[in-house]
């Protein structure tokens, strides 16, 4: 039985056994219980045996063998409940198992943040998430209980049958093994089939999810249908896969099948020709004869629980290449708290020294010894082409990736030594495309204040020039707004980001040019409280307009990843007049 389980990826089942050590409890009384069902089993056998005994060779009557009858009856309910029992104690392990590894797998993809996450597909990651946990489901349930029971069970009877009758015992050890013998050597193609259709199934979410986020965007450019027919070709192959794997499964259905049979009908033909040279008393005859299949079931169940099996380890797998991935370090030094006093913090500027941050498998730094310095209470313009860094820096100081040489400081207080979370306490960040979910406009404003009262959202959506469109709103803050904002327009989702920072009040502040994707209606009307909202905080903008760059108190050019110009006070404005269309940004 080892073979059988330690042949496919051991590791893995390692692993996967240790999630269930939380409820080992109920994993025990899942055992207990099936093997409990397993002996009641054997008492079936031995009183049917010895009622068909009594009636058959002993001339008895219903009244006579009445007791026996209740005592199989009582056993078959005793059984039955037994079985329930172990049904909802094995779910109960999947489930709680499976709880468990999606929270450790949303907290792990959590603290890696979007710089993996980013480069990930999230269609992909959804499924491993939602449709790679559920496939657990079937092997802590089902297939992890069945190994112990195909194992337990079997032993029993061997050890009941061979003192009573040792040749039959010997038949039953000999023809035994043959059903976990076949099973590995079909097994060998169904795992290589499992792990392309999970991989088909990843595929195929991916790109179905990336559909659907741009759907209006290709039924705008007249290529939905096309799309249709990308998604049509990608379900033929998942489909075919899984025919394939379907073919797996029933051959082995069979395989097992045939063996259990035929292993029954050699102790049938066995016990058949010693009692008819009566070197057998029937009851032990028939006994073994009725136990037989009995022996045989809990191996067949093994088998056909196989692929459950294999199912939850090629999702396991992908599940664990996501968690073995390593969490960004923490600085050795001890770590501080920032002050209280958000005045103090208002005073404090932002110091790059000598930062460089390299991305997995490439070879070009998108920052190299990148030195600036964030004045506190002043804006900062960053400006540069695509792939210049931009990006890149503005990560590195929402914490999202952390610097792989040289340090960035909060005045004189390393930023590492930070805990991620209260430094994102203290700064507000407003992207071009601000993400909203699919709920209430207060919910969706209070990711920036959890605490928030309804006159603190309201007084954020006035400064944030929200306030007459929610007044025209039937349920004011309580309307639902759609996934990603669907129920607003461009402006109305900026003006939300606009109120989040306001909420928030955080002494420091990061735009990624909120207005550079509006038209120059909204972004005149928006002008005013991005201005207001500016005011008194340290800021940093990455700037695609010239009337940004304009109100700037300082600019940081940067060229392939490294500071190109850096120029404050009177040095701006002849900077901007230098700049054009075809230069470091776009002015619309």
């Amino acid at each position: 039985m080892g073979l059988f389980v330690g042949r496919y990826n051991s590791a893995m089942h390692r692993r996967l056994l240790t999630l269930a050590r939380s409820s080992r409890s109920m994993l025990l009384l899942t055992v207990a219980l099936g093997w409990g069902a397993g002996l009641l089993t054997i008492l079936q056998a031995w009183f049917l045996a010895r009622v068909v005994n009594q009636v058959f060779l002993g001339g008895q009557t219903l009244a006579d063998v009445l007791p026996l009858l209740g005592v199989l009856l009582l056993a078959l309910v005793i059984k039955s409940l037994f079985v329930w029992g172990a049904d909802v104690s094995a779910n109960a392990v999947a489930q709680a198992v499976k709880a468990d590894l999606r929270a450790r797998l949303l907290r792990h993809l959590s603290t890696l943040g979007p710089a993996f996450t980013g480069g990930e597909r999230t269609g992909e990651l959804s499924t491993a998430a939602v449709e790679g946990i559920e496939q657990l489901d079937a092997y802590f349930s089902q297939y992890l209980p069945a190994i112990v029971l195909a194992a337990s069970i079997p032993l029993t009877i061997l050890l009941l049958v061979f003192p009573i009758d040792w040749l039959t015992g010997v038949v039953f050890f000999l023809t035994a093994p043959l059903i976990p013998f076949f099973m590995i050597l079909i097994g060998r193609a169904g795992e290589a089939l499992t792990k392309r259709q999970y991989g088909s199934l990843g595929r195929l979410s991916s790109h179905f999810f990336d559909v659907l986020q741009g759907l209006t965007t290709l039924k705008l450019l007249g290529q939905a249908k096309g799309q249709a027919q990308v998604i049509g070709e990608f379900s033929t192959r998942y489909r075919d896969v899984t025919m394939q794997v379907l073919r797996v499964t029933f051959l082995s259905a069979l395989a097992l099948e045939f063996l259990a049979t035929l292993s029954t009908a050699i102790v049938a033909v066995e016990i058949g020709f010693r009692l008819l040279y009566r070197n057998l008393e029937f009851l032990p005859a028939f006994f073994i004869l009725v136990l037989a299949p009995d022996f045989y079931q809990p191996l067949r169940t093994l088998g056909l629980r196989f692929h459950a099996g294999m199912s939850g380890v090629t999702a396991a797998t992908r599940i664990y290449e996501i968690l073995d991935i390593p969490l960004p370090q923490a600085s050795s030094a001890g770590v501080v708290n920032l002050p209280e006093q958000a005045v103090s913090l208002r005073q404090a500027g932002i110091i790059f020294k000598a930062v460089s941050y390299t991305y997995p498998n490439r070879e070009t730094p998108a920052l190299e010894k990148i030195s600036l310095h964030l004045p506190p209470g002043k804006l900062t313009a960053l400006v540069g082409p695509s792939g210049a860094g931009k990006s890149t820096l503005a990560s590195l100081l929402l914490r999202f990736i952390a610097p792989q040489e040289g340090q960035i400081l909060l005045d004189e207080t390393s930023l590492d030594s930070l805990p991620p979370d209260t430094w994102r306490e203290q700064i507000a960040w407003v992207p071009q495309n601000p993400y909203l979910f699919s709920d209430t406009l207060s919910a969706n404003l209070r990711l920036a204040r959890p605490a928030a009262s309804n006159a603190e959202l309201l007084t954020a959506c006035q400064q944030a020039g929200l306030e007459e469109f929610i007044d025209s709103l039937p349920d004011g803050l309580a309307t639902r707004i759609g996934e990603r904002g669907a129920r607003l327009s461009g402006g109305q989702a900026q003006r939300m980001a606009l109120a989040r920072a306001f909420l928030k009040d955080a002494p420091f502040l990061l735009l990624d040019e909120p207005t550079s994707s509006l038209d120059p209606v909204l972004e005149a009307s928006l002008e005013a409280s991005v201005r207001k909202l500016t005011k008194g905080r340290t800021v940093l903008v990455i700037a695609h307009r010239l009337a940004t760059i304009r109100r700037a108190d300082q600019v940081i050019a940067l060229e392939n990843g490294r500071v190109a110009r850096q120029l404050s006070g009177k040095d701006v404005a002849p900077f901007v007049a230098s700049l054009s269309a075809q230069s470091l940004i776009t002015d619309h």
